[in-house]
């Protein structure tokens, strides 16, 4: 391997690497405010990307559906929760938030079917369609049993993976897509090309990175999650209410999985259940990171993007392996280091 070689497998792999870091944050924060491991991250982030590709299709996008679906099932479930603890006051807030706020991209969406849309304008709409998907499904299956084990709550989430790879099967059929690159713009770095495209998706994940750090460091809101993760009894006895941190953390990971999804859409072919890979190598960075640091947990998804890329290099066909390999002594240190103290925690 050359040094010119090596330098084009780095630069691919930090691309590669600054979209894991996104979702790896995103799995990072669901974990942390709810202890729910959201398998499912990644086929929020597949899905931004097939909806992008049917929008530059002139196609309604199957997401469509299924928001619609969840908002009404959400509705549905608040409505009678509301009226078992006698809130009937809170009908109109629920109608408002969990069917009308929902519905608003879903309605976008049937408006702008069959024109000719600009690229941000596509964009935008894919990732407004996509918002309300994390929270509604939050609101459907984690919330009634929000108080089980961490076990029952990722074997759900693991359930609830596999419906969503049958749906975006029916919606979006078993073909590939890939959309139209962001820009095709180069600029030369050292003597070599790099796509200016290469350069958005690290100052991406920079920039949210950046965001996401400001919001939980100098925000009311961001403490009030914090302070749910660090202690969810503490964070009730002084006003926060866990659902509603939880319904945040939902909200701002979905922006992470769509900002993944319009990111990785234009680089890489993407399938109805590809969100499952991204997730599962976004998921190294995050085990890294031992769920709970960010810095370390983007350390982490940036080192998985390197370690697939010269995988490749020298064994395509073996770089999956290689690069999940890595787990095992990463869960070896990590038990040996604070498998003990946890466990004297919980007792």
């Amino acid at each position: 391997m050359t040094s010119d070689i090596a330098a084009i497998l780095a630069i691919d792999g930090i691309a590669s690497g600054a979209i894991y870091v996104l979702i790896a944050i995103g799995f990072v924060l669901i974990f942390a405010v709810t202890r729910v491991i959201f398998v499912p991250f990644g086929d929020i982030a597949a899905f931004t990307g097939l909806t992008l590709a049917a929008l530059e299709t002139k196609q309604l996008p199957g997401t469509m559906g299924l928001v619609a679906l969840l908002a009404l099932l959400a509705t549905a479930m608040q409505i009678s929760a509301d009226l078992r603890a006698g809130a009937a006051k809170a009908i109109p807030y629920t109608l408002l938030f969990y069917l009308g706020l929902p519905l608003v991209p879903v309605l976008l969406m049937w408006l702008a079917a069959g024109a000719a849309l600009a690229m941000p304008v596509r964009i935008a709409l894919s990732l407004l369609l996509i918002l309300p998907i994390s929270p509604l499904l939050d609101r459907i299956v984690f919330r009634p049993i929000a108080d089980a084990s961490v076990l029952l709550l990722l074997t759900v989430a693991m359930a609830l993976h596999f419906a969503l790879v049958g749906l975006g099967l029916l919606f979006f059929g078993p073909e590939g897509v890939r959309t139209q690159p962001l820009t095709d713009a180069s600029l030369e770095v050292a003597g070599m090309l790099v796509s200016l495209q290469t350069f958005m998706i690290v100052a991406s994940a920079v920039l949210f990175s950046g965001l996401l750090y400001a919001f939980f460091g100098y925000t009311i809101t961001g403490k009030a999650l914090r302070a749910t993760a660090v202690n969810r009894t503490g964070a009730r006895l002084v006003g926060i209410r866990p659902a509603r941190a939880g319904t945040i953390a939902y909200l701002l990971a979905s922006v992470l999985a769509g900002i993944s999804g319009i990111l990785i859409s234009p680089v890489t072919t993407i399938f109805y259940d590809s969100g499952f890979l991204f997730g599962l190598r976004a998921f190294v960075g995050a085990i890294i990171g031992a769920m709970v640091s960010y810095p370390i947990t983007a350390l982490g998804a940036v080192l998985v993007g390197l370690l697939e890329s010269f995988a490749s290099f020298w064994s395509s066909a073996f770089k999956e392996v290689i690069v999940f390999s890595f787990l095992i002594p990463v869960l070896l240190w990590r038990s040996l280091t604070v498998g003990e103290a946890e466990d004297e925690a919980e007792e």
